[in-house]
């Protein structure tokens, strides 16, 4: 029993140590098309055939992306990309969005990414929620 359980703690350790190896550390930006300056919150998501990869922005508009965790990457091929929890509070109770909402969905986000092998970086560029100007 000792020896079964010490060659399932030897395969587990060293699936840890090799990790999942065909995952590709994905990183990048997220800033605004108009000014490029960075998109302060939100998440990153990367949708493919029922598998989803996300990487949360922070306030300088990087992110990381991973699938299990926060930064173990994701599968090389092409991926449709859309962005979620971009809002900010405008009243108690009451949020709007800075993005455009065409970058809510993957329907409608218009965003692919090509995930390379071994490494890669995707920038992405979003137009802000185009609110009324006040005359």
């Amino acid at each position: 029993m000792k020896k079964h359980i010490f060659l399932h703690s030897l395969i587990l350790f060293i699936f840890m140590l090799t990790g999942c190896g065909d995952n590709v550390r994905l990183r990048g930006t997220v800033t605004f098309s108009d000014d490029g300056s960075p998109l302060p919150m939100g998440t990153v998501n990367f949708a493919k055939d029922g598998y989803l990869a996300r990487g949360i922005i922070k306030e300088d508009g990087s992110y990381v992306v991973g699938s299990l965790s926060s930064n173990d990457g994701l599968l090389p091929g092409t991926y449709r990309v859309y962005v979620t929890g971009a809002y900010r509070e405008v009243a108690p109770g009451l949020d709007e969005s800075l993005i455009d909402h065409k970058y809510h969905t993957p329907d409608t986000s218009g965003l692919v990414c090509e995930v390379p092998y071994p490494r890669g970086r995707y920038n992405i560029s979003v137009d802000r929620f185009p609110f009324p100007t006040s005359r």
